[in-house]
């Protein structure tokens, strides 16, 4: 795992939400064996206690997904977040499906969201800065 994702600008930006990564894990009523290893990894990763971590699992629906207010945050979090799914080793067969439901869950259209998905992976496989990311899914559609 790369060690400089987790930088302390990232976890800072990141504990507030995890709870609401849980609530998209769950969408579909359940958290699969591969969610469920990515969360435990991501939980450990920003900090989040034992005891903090089950209490969100066991009552994830009081948890709003607050999704970022501004486009510019939005996608200051799809960047966190496709990094995440992309580089984590043991996250392969459904980072899409996730990433997907993530992206919704953060505000993107249901439509557009599998082709931001997509260019966000190859974006973050390249390993471009926030500030590419940003500008190339902002005009995407050129």
């Amino acid at each position: 795992m790369n060690t400089d994702l987790y930088d302390n600008d990232f976890v800072r930006r990141n504990e507030d939400h995890f709870a609401a990564i849980v609530k998209v894990a769950m969408m579909d009523g359940e958290i699969s064996e591969e969610e469920k290893q990515f969360l435990d990894r991501l939980a450990q990763n920003l900090s989040i206690s034992e005891e903090e971590y089950a209490e969100i699992l066991k009552d994830y629906m009081k948890h709003p997904i607050n999704p970022p207010y501004t486009y510019d945050h939005r996608l200051e979090r799809l960047y966190d977040l496709s990094r995440m799914v992309h580089l984590d080793p043991h996250f392969v067969k459904q980072k899409e499906a996730m990433l997907g439901r993530m992206a919704i869950g953060l505000g993107f259209n249901p439509a557009n969201a599998p082709y931001v998905v997509d260019k966000a992976l190859k974006l973050v496989d390249q390993g471009v800065s926030l500030e590419v990311f940003t500008e190339e899914i902002k005009h995407m559609n050129r």
